[in-house]
């Protein structure tokens, strides 16, 4: 049974996105790339390493400088299968799906892995969790983000082991990416389902792109927000529509870089900038906080679903884990009780909480879309956290944008571009940059965006799948499936299937009612 192919490799530490490899072994960006669901007969570098020489900030070579690149912004991208053609094997061999993993020349620690793992989850939904708190309450929020974390931190546990388990029934010696994974569980499954493995696969890649375009969209949102505060301070006034279009130039410039490695930089300068920040709005949040009782302790009804869907989307880092576990020195570190994967997780939910909590505490019903929004741009230090985060969001859309053009192009390119392929290949990637812009244009609530971003794609990825293919792998095992996994799995996609329905009706009624008001 061979894989369907994206026609991308990643690696997950180097951060290089290599589609397939030349004779030469050199990285390329699209020249050779075959379409979905072709076989590739060429044999890949098995580092992921470049052909080139960068300097490094981690003490290792070169192909260690996209460590924190690629890591803090959530690659979800799915490898190429490739045809094993070493000697000891045969050479009608299917070939073995690779998924974003390679052979790792420089392993993680557990404390480097805990700090991509940190750096991965701290973003634009972070930031937004102020607002989720308006939309949940200040006693409500924090108890349902506890448990929201606790739930997708599980789901998490669970496209682990059944990626495990793939490359033993697999026998490969690699471990299978997200949507990889779900396409051997449906393959391997009952004999009823396993002609859904190709659906589902497309559809977990589908949701994946529109979650990164979905992030792409909210960046350019949060980006003109800021702008135009500090432009309205300087008495420089312009619709938000106008800093819309003085954004999408410089994305549309950095957008037309084709290969990853030539962005560390900006992504080292977005990481200092974030943290930054990030610090200097916990220190304005947490001055003159007013009592705990001036604040709803529960909002309304049909503000919840809004919490839930900003929540899910900040939690969204499901993609995240299968490279940094494979990235291990020890790899059994990364599941243990007191592992990466859950010490990380409670400190990642502990600042969003936090985050969260004194946002709404702060600033109350004025809460923005992002916490930044609230900051007073008249003083020097707002407007300096302002531009660090807008300039770190800005850095962040490039890599974004390389999910959903990694995952579409090489079927595109295949059909229709056969000729002038790297033209045509600038020319896809602007249009889908003028795409991001005019949904933008469209939906500049930041607020609501995020919500109806979250609640669309990212409980489908986070809450619905994992659970979902645990049962359907588990109906082939001899003791079958328990009565407590089908309580739980089914309670969890319940709860995903809930914010999906209710957060996506209510972002759009909202966003209505924003554009009627």
């Amino acid at each position: 049974m061979t894989p369907e192919n994206n026609g991308v490799q990643v690696s997950a530490i180097s951060g290089n996105i290599v589609p397939y490899q030349c004779q030469d072994v050199k990285v390329i960006t699209g020249e050779e790339t075959s379409g979905p669901g072709s076989s590739s007969e060429s044999s890949t570098n098995g580092n992921g390493s470049s052909n080139g020489t960068t300097s490094s900030t981690t003490g290792t070579n070169g192909s260690n400088v996209m460590n924190i690149y690629s890591l803090f912004h959530k690659i979800h991208l799915e490898d190429p299968e490739e045809v094993d053609r070493s000697k000891n094997k045969k050479t009608d061999k299917e070939a073995e799906p690779v998924d974003g993993h390679h052979q790792v020349s420089h392993p993680t620690s557990y404390s480097d892995t805990l700090l991509h793992l940190f750096r991965g989850n701290i973003g634009s939904g972070l930031l937004a969790m102020g607002d989720a708190f308006k939309n949940g309450g200040i006693i409500f929020a924090p108890i349902m983000t506890i448990l929201l974390g606790v739930i997708c931190v599980h789901a998490q546990h669970i496209l682990l082991n059944c990626s495990d388990i793939m490359q033993k029934i697999n026998g490969s010696s690699k471990h299978p990416g997200f949507a990889h994974t779900v396409y051997l569980v449906f393959a391997h499954g009952p004999h009823n389902l396993r002609k859904f493995a190709k659906p589902m696969k497309v559809i977990v890649n589908a949701f994946l792109c529109i979650t990164q375009l979905g992030f792409c969209c909210i960046y350019i949102v949060f980006i003109a927000n800021n702008i135009k505060l500090i432009a309205d301070a300087y008495q420089v006034y312009f619709e938000l529509s106008i800093h819309m279009v003085f954004v999408v130039v410089p994305v549309l410039v950095a957008c037309m870089i084709r290969n990853l490695k030539y962005l560390t930089p900006l992504s080292t300068m977005a990481n200092l900038f974030m943290g930054v920040g990030l610090a200097i709005i916990l220190y304005k949040a947490a001055q003159d906080l007013p009592p705990i009782s001036e604040r709803n302790y529960i909002a309304s009804i049909h503000q919840l679903p809004l919490f839930f869907g900003t929540a899910v989307y900040a939690f969204e880092g499901i993609g995240l884990v299968l490279p940094l576990k494979n990235e291990m020195r020890n790899r059994e570190e990364f599941q243990k009780p007191f592992g990466v994967l859950n010490v990380g997780m409670v400190v990642v939910g502990t600042i969003f909480i936090t985050v969260g909590f004194l946002g709404y505490l702060r600033w109350g019903e004025d809460v923005g879309g992002s916490v930044t929004l609230n900051l007073d741009s008249t003083e020097t230090m707002s407007k300096v956290v302002q531009s660090l985060i807008s300039l770190a969001i800005l850095f962040t859309y490039p890599l974004q944008f390389y999910v959903p053009v990694a995952i579409t192009w090489p079927a595109i390119r295949k059909r229709f571009a056969t000729d002038c392929t790297h033209f045509k290949e600038l020319m896809y990637r602007a249009f889908l940059v003028l795409v991001t812009y005019v949904l933008a244009e469209t939906i500049p609530n930041l607020g609501l965006f995020i919500s109806l971003v979250g609640a669309v794609s990212s409980t489908a990825l986070a809450l619905v799948i994992p659970p979902l293919i645990e049962l359907v792998h588990t109906c082939t095992t001899i003791e079958g499936v328990s009565k407590f996994m089908w309580v739980k799995n089914i309670f969890i996609m319940s709860v995903g299937m809930f914010v999906f329905l209710t957060g996506t009706y209510q972002s759009i009624a909202a966003i209505v009612y924003a554009f009627s008001g």
